[in-house]
């Protein structure tokens, strides 16, 4: 398998770079999870990287590399979203599609 060098950004691991392996389009993957074993023997603390641009070309603005950025809320965001999938729930409440209509309108 082939690897890349990797800077990550924040956090522990902050300055470090690491041999991170790449799939079969040459990139890293999207997150990075760090399991690091807890002193008491209880679960183990994960920590999760981001992957972010390193930086962009000037003229055509082709990637340049990728680095790790320290996500401290450690969210699941890895769900693919298909154009086809229904939003997902925002909280809020539905519009209201009777407006300007009276009582004893009907739709046609």
């Amino acid at each position: 398998m082939k690897s890349q060098d990797t800077p990550f950004e924040g956090g522990p691991m902050d300055g470090r770079v690491l041999p991170v392996l790449v799939g079969p389009t040459g990139h890293p993957p999207k997150t990075y999870r760090i399991p690091v074993p807890d002193a008491a023997g209880g679960p183990p603390t994960v920590l999760v990287y981001r992957r972010v641009p390193r930086g962009h070309s000037r003229r055509l603005g082709i990637t340049q590399g990728w680095k790790y950025l320290f996500d401290p809320a450690g969210g699941r965001g890895g769900r693919p979203r298909w154009p086809w999938s229904k939003p997902r729930p925002s909280g809020g409440s539905q519009p209201d599609t009777t407006a300007g209509r009276s009582p004893g309108d009907t739709q046609e």
